[in-house]
């Protein structure tokens, strides 16, 4: 499954970097791609081992607020 999560606050590679691997550290999380023109993340995970609760929380704990 894939989500759009939005994401505000990142400006640069360094914002990517956190995100992204922020999200690859959650068991089920597949593939994760930073937009950050756009203020979005594109995640592919699996729904049996992690919900969209835990990946906002992955984000915020970086300093991120996801809308």
């Amino acid at each position: 499954m894939t989500i759009t999560l939005n994401v505000q606050g990142m400006t640069c590679g360094h914002c990517k970097m956190a995100v992204t691997n922020a999200l690859k550290e959650l068991d089920g999380v597949k593939h994760v791609e930073v937009h950050l023109q756009e203020g979005t993340v594109d995640v592919d995970y699996d729904e049996t081992k992690v919900n969209v609760e835990k990946m906002k929380e992955a984000i915020e704990e970086q300093g991120y607020d996801v809308k």
